[in-house]
């Protein structure tokens, strides 16, 4: 007699596999609730394209890690490929660029157009990488290994206790500049912590999970909790929570329905902010019929 066994459905593959997609998943919810934290800065002071050119620029460290290895015989691990032009191309932003002749913006077009023109010509001459620089740039990290998710994991708590401990200095000084220096706070150390910080996530962020997911959630986190109008530290809290939310929901969404995980984790932030859009203008609805 012949018999046919049942092909087990995503929920007992998941349950099955979940050795496998636990480290990933952690990763994703670590990277989105940091970085969700620090979009609250990047969106409030407009430095969104900041973001874009740090995260560009980390894709750019390591394919060059890469090149070195594989044209040079020098061995640089990708995840320091990729922090140290991440804070490089910070550094970089954090220049006058009146002393340049520049605008800011011109500044950070340059950026994001160099390294983003130099990933794809350095990953041209290491074609047998190619999918990996392809993951770095779009996101297709369906995989995490144990090192990456360390990494993640000690920058994102080295990260969030100087955020936490220096909060107010830095909410502070990014958002009343002149207060500060009435007030004597060393602006210039504080700017430079905060921007180290992005630097440093986006960096070992982008190497574990691609840049495309990493720029939203350090971007479209901050959107969606601003729409709620809540109180700052408020919207530190819920910017956290979406961008763990995005990280978490958006691979699990890639799984089930068969997608790239970092598109799936870019359109999933994005959602939020229309979520958050429609709470809000429920909210005004409820008001103005009162």
């Amino acid at each position: 007699m012949e018999t046919t066994l049942a092909e087990p459905s995503k929920w007992e593959q998941f349950h099955l596999a979940f050795d496998l997609f636990r480290d990933p998943l952690l990763c994703a919810l670590i990277a989105g609730g940091v970085l969700g934290f620090l979009s609250v800065y990047v969106v409030l002071r407009r430095m969104v394209f900041v973001s874009a050119a740090v995260a560009q620029s980390a894709g750019l460290g390591v394919a060059l890690a890469f090149y070195a290895a594989i044209h040079l015989g020098t061995h640089v691990e990708p995840v320091l490929g990729a922090t140290a032009l991440a804070l490089l191309a910070t550094l970089l932003l954090m220049t006058e660029p009146a002393k340049l002749r520049l605008t800011r913006e011109s500044l950070l077009g340059l950026a994001y157009a160099l390294a983003g023109g130099a990933a794809v010509l350095v990953g041209d001459r290491i074609a047998q990488e190619a999918h990996d620089i392809q993951g770095i740039l779009f996101g297709t990290a369906v995989l995490v290994t144990p090192e990456q998710l360390h990494t993640v994991a000690i920058a994102g708590a080295g990260v969030m206790f100087i955020q936490l401990w220096w909060y107010r200095g830095i909410t502070f000084a990014s958002f009343d500049r002149t207060g500060a220096l009435v007030q004597g706070l060393p602006v210039r150390l504080l700017d430079g912590v905060l921007m180290v910080s992005i630097g440093v996530m986006v960096g070992v962020c982008a190497r574990a999970l691609g840049a495309l997911p990493v720029f939203a959630f350090s971007t479209l986190s901050a959107i969606a909790a601003l729409m709620l109008e809540l109180r700052l530290p408020w919207t530190f809290f819920v910017a956290t929570v979406f961008g763990a939310i995005a990280g978490v929901g958006g691979y699990l969404f890639a799984f089930f329905y068969d997608f790239p995980v970092g598109g799936s984790q870019t359109v999933f932030a994005a959602a939020m902010v229309a979520v958050a859009t429609v709470v809000r203008m429920l909210v005004h609805a409820v008001q103005k019929a009162r």
